[in-house]
């Protein structure tokens, strides 16, 4: 079977104006305080990938519009909705009153394994993803419903916090769309 490659303007993908009407799924992703701007621009091509509500963006992360960002957000930061926050805690307050269940993604003692994670259509997430170096703040786990971990096998401690992003956000987007 040979294959042959689809052009873009064979994609079918939404326009801004359908994308910004379209559905969007039930998951705010919160960023705390994550230094490189590539890895935001990442975030948001992630989130525009898969109809995410929102992003939150907290502490030190930048803000668009930035070139820095732009480079591998494509214009994502265009059509997905964002919010800052100047620390991490104030977005975990605002979710808690609008009902979201907090989810860390982190690596902690009792923390559930990604496989193994629950979660369906009728329950708002955010997922909380933390800094390159240091993680999710203890503060901000402390007040979290529950702590995620992705499952690794090698001899690294992490993954880069763009690649935490597609994997959580692609797992939970199926087990979303696959809910009753």
């Amino acid at each position: 079977m040979k294959h042959r490659k689809i052009a873009n303007d064979e994609l079918n993908r939404l326009s801004e104006d359908d994308f910004k009407q379209e559905q969007k799924q039930p998951i705010i992703i919160v960023l705390d305080n994550i230094r490189s701007l590539n890895n935001i621009g990442s975030v948001f091509r992630t989130a525009d990938a898969f109809l995410i509500k929102a992003i939150y963006l907290c502490g030190i992360t930048a803000q668009p519009p930035h070139r820095e960002i732009q480079k591998t957000a494509l214009g994502a930061t265009e059509t997905v909705e964002w919010k800052y926050f100047s620390t991490t805690i104030e977005a975990v307050n605002e979710l808690k009153k609008l009902n979201y269940k907090l989810i860390a993604i982190e690596q902690t003692e009792n923390s559930t394994m990604l496989n193994d994670f629950k979660c369906s259509k009728d329950e708002p997430l955010a997922l909380i993803f933390g800094n390159e170096v240091l993680g999710v703040e203890q503060e901000v786990i402390n007040e979290v419903d529950e702590v995620v971990e992705i499952p690794q096998y090698g001899t690294k401690h992490s993954l880069n916090i763009s690649v935490s992003v597609g994997v959580v956000v692609w797992d939970v987007f199926n087990k979303i769309r696959n809910s009753k």
